[in-house]
C-alpha cells in the first residue's frame, strides 16, 4: 500500500470517466477482431470482479486442449505465421487474467494480418509499437510492453 502511493493515481490505476461511468484502462479487454491487435487471453473473460488465473497446471488436458484452441485460432487468423513464433502470451493467460499489455513480439506478429486488413503499410504498425512500447520499471523490473 504504501509503495503505491508513489505509482500513477496513487495505485488506484487509471481511471476513465466517459458518459457519467468510470472504466479503468489498466483492466484487459477482449480483442478479436482481425482489425486490432489481439489482447492475452483472460482466464475469467475480462471479468474484473473475479480476476484469477485458470490455476490448472501445464500438463492438465483441459489447459492444453485451450491452449492448443488458441494456437489454432491464431495461426487461422495469421496466415504465414508459424506455431513457434507465436509469443506465448498470446495464447496464456496471465495470473490475474485482466493483463492489459501485450509482449512486443506478441504486437509484431500480429502486424502483417492488421496491415492486411485495414489497408496500412507495415511500417506504419511497427512504428506504432514502438512508440507505444513501455520499457521496463526503473529499466530493470519487468519486460518491454505495449
Amino acid at each position: 500500500m504504501g509503495v503505491a502511493q508513489f505509482a500513477d493515481n496513487r495505485g488506484k490505476g487509471e481511471v476513465i470517466i466517459h458518459n457519467g461511468k468510470t472504466y479503468y484502462a489498466n483492466v484487459g479487454q477482449k480483442f478479436t477482431n482481425d482489425n486490432y491487435f489481439y489482447s492475452r487471453p483472460s482466464a475469467t473473460d475480462y471479468n474484473a470482479a473475479g480476476s484469477a488465473g485458470s490455476n490448472k497446471g501445464s500438463t492438465n488436458p483441459d489447459y492444453l486442449k485451450t491452449v492448443q484452441a488458441r494456437i489454432d485460432t491464431f495461426l487461422a487468423h495469421n496466415p504465414g505465421v508459424n506455431k513457434p513464433d507465436i509469443p506465448s502470451d498470446l495464447v496464456t493467460a496471465s495470473g490475474s487474467g485482466l493483463d492489459p499489455h501485450i509482449s512486443v513480439q506478441a504486437a509484431k506478429v500480429q502486424v502483417k494480418r492488421i496491415a492486411r486488413v485495414r489497408g496500412i503499410s507495415e511500417g506504419k504498425l511497427q512504428q506504432l509499437i514502438l512508440s507505444s512500447t513501455e520499457k521496463p520499471l526503473l529499466g530493470l523490473f519487468g519486460t518491454e510492453r505495449v
